[in-house]
């Protein structure tokens, strides 16, 4: 494995399936009561865990530390997205990219990046990765606002440029931040 990522999120409630979760105002309420940390567990579109995020406020700023595991092999696009709720398949109830700011997508973009925006996770022959990594924008009570936040694993390679997604392709796992 090249590094270690790991994601903190706040609040979440899980379909019946257990393949979703969408944010809950009692979940939110636990960061405002001074947590600071969330955590999420990333699954595929069969439910599978692949891996675990945790987010957490580090001096001002938000460090998301991610670990996956039996994803295909190479580059992963990973973003923050704005809502906490992953519905299976697609993952499309994520959202976009966490956005704050208002830029465009991508750190080699003029115009960029999201505050969401991460490297790509680099997958290697086993099927994971580890990495931390420092998100460029945003408070930790921007990230777990009102409807939470997500974290997503595309299934191509995030390009750095093209808003407003990279180019990463469709969205391979997802995970719901949760309160700690």
């Amino acid at each position: 494995m090249n590094g270690v990522r790991i994601f903190a999120a706040t609040a979440a409630c899980v379909t019946v399936l257990g393949l979703g979760a969408c944010a809950t105002p009692e979940q939110n309420a636990r960061y405002m009561a001074g947590h600071y940390r969330a955590s999420a567990d990333l699954r595929d579109a069969a439910g599978t865990k692949v891996g675990t995020a945790v987010a957490e406020e580090v001096d001002g700023t938000i460090r998301v530390m991610v670990e996956a595991h039996g994803l295909p092999k190479g580059p992963h696009g990973t973003h923050i997205h704005t809502v906490g709720k992953c519905d299976a398949p697609d993952f499309a109830s994520a959202g976009g990219h966490w956005n704050p700011t208002t830029h465009q997508h991508g750190k080699d973009n003029a115009a960029g990046p999201h505050a969401g925006d991460m490297p790509n996770m680099r997958v290697d022959e086993a099927g994971g990765d580890r990495t931390i990594f420092t998100l460029p924008g945003g408070t930790f009570a921007q990230l777990m606002d009102q409807d939470g936040a997500s974290i997503v694993i595309h299934a191509g390679e995030d390009d750095y440029k093209t808003d407003p997604s990279g180019n990463s392709g469709g969205r391979l796992a997802c995970g719901v931040f949760q309160s700690m």
